[in-house]
């Protein structure tokens, strides 16, 4: 009866065929092409551990007395929101490492985007015809960092509510209309009274949903175009060597999802992340000493810190300083990221054929000495998101540091630059001059 029923819907959906075809997809064996599935299963940690949690969290920020399993803070003024997050860390069964998995998935959610990404650049895999995929997935690393901000911010501690403040004042530096969207935002003048639940709803359903849609749109371009491979024997542009789906690879693929869950687990297990209940409720007059946002805002931090205290007036308009890092960056960083393949092929020149087979980085020195001075700016920012924590630790003055770290900033990048550029074109000598001794010793074998 099932092989009938089955035989019946073939008939009417074809999907006997389709799976044929999927199945005889090949996939290249090289480590790199996994980088994205390790996001993926990420990704599936998240929304797995996230509707756990989701079941026992409270948004309101309406004052109550907290009585609930933490004693040092019994009779305290906390808001639902936080106390919630209290209860799952210590009566919930396996609630705290729930929310520790979470924490670190989303972690490492956003890392496997950053590394993919990297890869695809740094190999040349997002030209023609993967434009489209490479702006997918420079909206999901977009939309992955604001669903983590939310996420952050959602338990009302001093650190997330320290984090919020922040962001207030980023949306308030918009000249003309900032006062009003942070208003409209935050329900009202900062700490606002609609925040929490605004965030909530983003980042339990909206943003899930949106991300998983661009993920299936993702994949399926994946399965659509032919995939991409690095050069080596019997690989052309017109052929993909490797494993086929089924068996083999789907094997390997779900062996790596249990692996990436068990990483989850070990890092939620082993090492504390968040402990919200050592920062306490948030209070709007008091900053945690040496507040850090997670990694992937690190750059903005050091951005909003990095800059220059100065403000610009034109046109009746002033501009605060907080809007250059704010705003002006993280813009100009997203543009220049969905704008670079077609100013790539616009000025190569190779905007009239396809790609298939991926490039070396010494192969295309420019775009790798762009890169990896890009890289180095970012991450230079990142650090310069920590000089209060040096200060601290090491009793530097901090004007010192702050102005060194902006040395930093501009140097850096002109360094990586000039090296890496350097680096590409010896590896690319060195090359020639192996691809030469080969050919002598192909003509005379005992050279």
């Amino acid at each position: 009866m099932i092989a009938r029923l089955a035989s019946w819907l073939d008939q009417r959906l074809g999907a006997a065929r389709a799976a044929e075809a999927g199945a005889g997809k090949v996939f290249p064996e090289h480590w790199s092409f996994l980088l994205g599935e390790i996001a993926f299963y990420a990704f599936v940690v998240l929304v797995a551990s996230g509707t756990f949690l989701a079941m026992f969290f409270d948004s309101s920020l309406v004052p109550i007395t907290y009585e609930g399993s933490y004693a040092p803070l019994h009779g305290a003024e906390v808001t639902p929101a936080f106390a919630s997050v209290l209860d799952i860390s210590f009566d919930v069964p396996a609630g705290l490492l729930v929310r520790q998995v979470h924490h670190w998935a989303a972690l490492v959610f956003v890392a496997a985007i950053v590394v993919h990404l990297l890869r695809i650049f740094f190999t040349g895999a997002f030209r023609r015809p993967r434009e489209v995929n490479w702006l997918v997935g420079v909206t999901l690393l977009g939309l992955a960092i604001l669903e983590g901000f939310a996420g952050y911010s959602l338990p009302d501690d001093l650190l997330s509510g320290t984090g919020l403040r922040v962001g207030y004042s980023i949306t308030q530096s918009v000249p003309v209309v900032g006062d009003h969207l942070a208003f409209l935002v935050w329900g009202g003048e900062y700490p606002g009274t609609e925040i929490a639940s605004r965030l909530f709803i983003g980042h339990v359903w909206i943003l899930p949903a949106v991300m998983g849609a661009l993920i299936a749109g993702h994949l399926l371009l994946v399965v659509r175009q032919k995939h991409t491979q690095f050069p080596g024997p019997r690989r052309t542009e017109d052929n993909v060597v490797g494993e086929r789906l089924w068996p083999t690879y789907l094997a390997k693929s779900v062996g790596l999802l249990f692996l990436v869950t068990g990483v989850m687990v070990l890092l939620g297990t082993l090492f504390q992340v968040n402990p919200v209940w050592l920062y306490g409720p948030y209070d709007p007059a008091a900053v945690t000493t040496g507040a850090q946002p997670d990694w992937y805002m690190g750059w903005l931090e050091g951005a909003l810190r990095l800059t220059p205290s100065v403000a610009f007036r034109g046109f009746g308009v002033e501009v605060p300083n907080v809007f250059l890092p704010g705003v002006l960056l993280p813009g100009l960083t997203f543009a220049g990221l969905y704008a670079y393949p077609f100013v790539e092929q616009w000025w190569t020149g190779a905007a009239d054929r396809e790609h298939h087979l991926l490039q070396r980085p010494r192969d295309h020195p420019h775009r790798t000495a762009f890169g990896v001075a890009v890289v180095t700016f970012y991450v230079s920012l990142f650090v310069g998101g920590s000089n209060d924590v040096l200060v601290a630790q090491t009793g530097w003055d901090i004007a010192v540091v702050i102005n060194v770290m902006r040395a930093m900033v501009v140097v850096l990048p002109l360094v990586a630059w000039w090296v890496t550029r350097r680096l590409c074109r010896q590896l690319q000598a060195d090359d020639v001059h192996a691809g030469q001794v080969e050919r002598i010793r192909e003509r005379v074998p005992d050279a």
